[in-house]
């Protein structure tokens, strides 16, 4: 992992505004921790960020109250633009953050980490501040599965088992990105505002896709940062997730014409629990995974005040 000095890219800003972006649900036991540490190395000792936002994304916990004590700035997810229909899942609270920050830089930082440090942001900032041809910096990192013996790569179920074989083959340039659904990268605001935005957790997948298209991979690049350790869902969560990303690529294949639309592809994924209460049978267990698909934002109107 290459050291990017936090000094020296201040002194690169040449009148940029930077910006971190946290995406979080139910995320108190961590976010405050991130955000401090944040706040203390790249805004108090050195002047590299300039605002650090959360999008709290319908918390039942006090995620919200314990960003804003650590620092940030903390906006609830359907406040933002409210005469627009409410969205749902992580691409829903990505999205409306590029209506609230101000930064020409976004750096996104997932808040589950148990294991961030700010050489996370420094990191992702780098080749942003250093090549003007970059437009798009992704994380890649080991991942091992928290508190379960295993490989660095256990933790990355979900990667390995749908997204790096849909990626190797039908978008094979993308197969060199060591961690394509990962959660913490950065990009410039103005070629962010001109893609779309996946819902749930096809979002990463669809914005490495699009950005492919739009940009070229000569202006995409990974970072090393080591090690990611955070919270993990469950399989059959896995399960919902995969489902979602398979919905993303499938659109993506529709839009350029790779497939042919036959019919109706159903959406809901039947998983299977026992019923100890009864007689302990399988019973099924349907859960849904449509995703839907926010515009441009530079595409959205302002609403009209009256």
């Amino acid at each position: 992992m290459r050291d990017w000095d936090a000094d020296v890219l201040a002194g690169n800003k040449q009148g940029q505004r930077i910006s971190v972006v946290l995406p979080a649900r139910n995320e108190s036991a961590t976010v405050g921790t991130i955000v401090s540490s944040i706040r203390t190395a790249l805004c108090e000792q050195t002047p590299l960020v300039d605002e650090i936002v959360v999008i709290d994304s319908r918390s039942t916990d006090n995620t919200a109250e314990v960003a804003a004590q650590a620092g940030a700035t903390v906006y609830h997810q359907d406040e933002i633009r409210p005469d627009l229909a409410p969205g749902e899942g992580k691409g829903e609270a990505l999205w409306k953050s590029l209506f609230v920050v101000n930064g020409d830089l976004l750096v996104f930082i997932d808040a589950d980490l148990v294991s961030f440090t700010p050489d996370y942001v420094t990191g992702l900032l780098g080749p942003l501040l250093t090549d003007p041809d970059v437009v798009y910096v992704k994380a890649c990192y080991d991942r091992p599965l928290t508190g379960a013996p295993g490989s660095a790569y256990d933790g990355g179920r979900v990667t390995e088992l749908v997204a790096r074989p849909l990626l190797n083959q039908y978008w094979p340039q993308l197969a060199g990105f060591v961690q394509p659904l990962a959660g913490e990268y950065a990009g410039r605001a103005d070629v962010l505002r001109r893609l779309p935005f996946v819902s749930h957790y096809g979002v990463e997948l669809g914005l490495l896709i699009d950005l492919l298209e739009t940009a070229g991979l000569d202006a995409l690049a990974q970072v090393d940062l080591g090690v990611r350790e955070h919270t993990h869902q469950s399989t059959p969560d896995l399960g919902v997730m995969a489902a979602q990303i398979h919905h993303t690529a499938r659109s993506r294949l529709l839009r350029s014409g790779r497939v042919v639309e036959t019919g109706e592809v159903a959406t809901t994924l039947v998983q299977y629990v026992r019923d100890e209460a009864a007689d302990g049978s399988y019973v099924p267990y349907p859960r849904e995974t449509a995703i839907t698909e926010r515009p441009p934002v530079d595409s959205v109107a302002e609403p009209v005040l009256t």
